[in-house]
Order: C-alpha cells, then structure tokens, then sequence
C-alpha cells in the first residue's frame, strides 16, 4: 500500500538533478503505461496519482519522492505520448492507482 495522500515536498536541485539521470531516462523509453510500472518496479519504484500529478513512489516505504515535473515529464506529457491513463481511483477521490488491464 502506498502513502499517496500527500504530495512530494519540493527538491533541492542537486538531487532534483539526480532524479532526472536516474528516472527520466526510464519515462521516456516507456511504451505504454504498463511497460512504465513494470520498469519502475524493476528499480523499487511505483507509480501514483495525486490531484492529476503523477507520482513517483518508494515502493519500500511506500512514500512519494518526486512527480512527473521534477523530472520535466509532467502526466500531460506522458499522456500525449502514451495515452490516456487507465486509472483506479480511491476512496479519498484525489488518488489513483494505474488500472490492471
């Protein structure tokens, strides 16, 4: 279960910089959405969203660390080039999960 209900605090630079070498590479050569959360969770990561931002969470303690404009992919972009999300959204109405297809 992931702690989604709040959003990530803002990074410094230095590991804002770090974040994109490390993840940003990984949102782009996804193929689809599917293929993005199988990557991640390869590295330890999950995927969340979170009052239409997408999250990066740390699957072991289940905290989000950065969104998709840390690391200059915000959801919109994402989703131009993947498609729309399928989405499960929780009980709190501001959180969501990527969909099993």
């Amino acid at each position: 279960m992931t702690d989604d209900t709040t959003l990530p605090g803002k990074l410094d630079s230095e590991t804002r910089c770090q974040l994109r070498r490390f993840l940003r590479p990984l949102l782009d050569a996804a193929p689809d959405w599917p293929g993005l959360a199988r990557t991640l969770a390869a590295r330890g990561y999950t995927l969340g969203f979170r009052d239409g931002r997408l999250l990066v969470i740390d699957a072991m303690s289940g905290r989000p660390i950065c969104t998709g404009s840390d690391l200059d992919r915000p959801l919109a972009a994402l989703a131009r080039r993947l498609g729309r999300p399928r989405l499960r959204a929780t009980a709190d109405g501001h959180s969501a999960a990527l969909a099993a297809r």
